[in-house]
């Protein structure tokens, strides 16, 4: 297998907190081309962690796949940018698929093709267009959108304040899941550009009482 770290670069303060573009949703699409069959997927990802538990979960879906091929882009901190030709001639495989999403300028997203060997070789150009084809045909399956970049936090407080949390929350229109045990806790998805905001609004609401966490 060849490992292709495309690249890494540092974040500033302005990379993260820029719009970028990404995939809506999950995509996918399958073809033929001369007896291989190839299974394109992109999806959207938040963590480098993540891009590689979506790899893992398709290696699990088609483990007598010939090759399973990954690339992805993430906003990390370095930036990641990566790929593998899992076992396929150099440079014909995982470059290929990363450059899709790269021409196409895309973040937090990752794609995985999979491919079944069916008996005649397409040798490196074939395969460029192959791999190329998957990773495409699959972001025709789903929409490429604006996205802002987000962190997410963990807040815990006790139950007499947890309402006042929540309705700081609903008011603010972010995403969360509140889970009530001996204290309540709840686990936020909101901008970056608004992150700071929302911790002084319920630090200040809260009389400090509520401890929050910065969770990625």
């Amino acid at each position: 297998m060849t490992d292709e770290p495309a690249s890494e670069r540092g974040r500033t303060d302005d990379d993260a907190s820029e719009e970028f573009l990404t995939v809506a949703d999950r995509g996918e699409a399958a073809f033929t081309v001369n007896g291989s069959e190839f299974i394109g997927l992109v999806a959207p990802v938040e963590t480098v962690a993540a891009a590689e538990a979506v790899i893992d979960e398709r290696r699990e879906r088609y483990p007598d796949a010939t090759h399973t091929v990954p690339a992805y882009r993430v906003r990390a901190d370095p930036f990641r940018e990566y790929s593998s030709d899992d076992g396929e001639p150099s440079g014909s495989a995982g470059n290929p698929a990363l450059s899709v999403l790269t021409g196409e300028d895309l973040e937090n997203v990752v794609a995985v093709v999979t491919r079944y060997y069916g008996g005649t070789n397409l040798g490196v150009g074939g395969l460029v267009r192959a791999y190329s084809r998957a990773v495409s045909a699959a972001l025709d399956a789903t929409a490429i959108v604006r996205e802002r970049p987000h962190e997410r936090l963990r807040i815990e407080v006790e139950y007499d304040d947890s309402g006042t949390v929540r309705g700081i929350l609903n008011s603010a229109g972010v995403e969360f899941e509140g889970t009530y045990e001996a204290t309540v806790t709840f686990d936020v998805r909101v901008p970056v550009a608004t992150a700071a905001a929302l911790r002084d609004r319920i630090a200040s609401a809260t009389g400090g009482r509520a401890s929050v966490e910065r969770r990625g």
